[in-house]
């Protein structure tokens, strides 16, 4: 079992609430999960109105199809309006867990 993951890190320019920030949250966790099938979730700067950060991460059987799956994950992110600037990526990928 192989274990990709990655941080993603988004400046809301111009938000001022929290309502703001969680449609964006949820539209973009909602995306990614429907679309890629991996887990997502909010998983830091919660009561920062301006900064989202997500967490994404998908199992594979090869670690090759983990880094493809995240850097799918990243491409739609980059590509697609989602009202927010995308402005740091952490990423991993956990090779040979079990």
């Amino acid at each position: 079992m192989h274990i990709g993951a990655a941080r993603l890190t988004f400046h809301l320019h111009g938000n001022d609430s929290l309502k703001g920030k969680r449609q964006v949250s949820r539209s973009l966790i909602a995306k990614l999960r429907g679309r890629f099938n991996m887990a997502a979730a909010e998983v830091d700067g919660m009561d920062r109105h301006q900064t989202l950060v997500i967490g994404i991460t998908c199992v594979s059987n090869r670690p090759g199809h983990a880094d493809e799956m995240i850097d799918a994950a990243l491409h739609f992110v980059e590509g697609h309006r989602i009202g927010a600037e995308l402005v740091d990526v952490e990423r991993s990928v956990i090779d040979g867990v079990g």
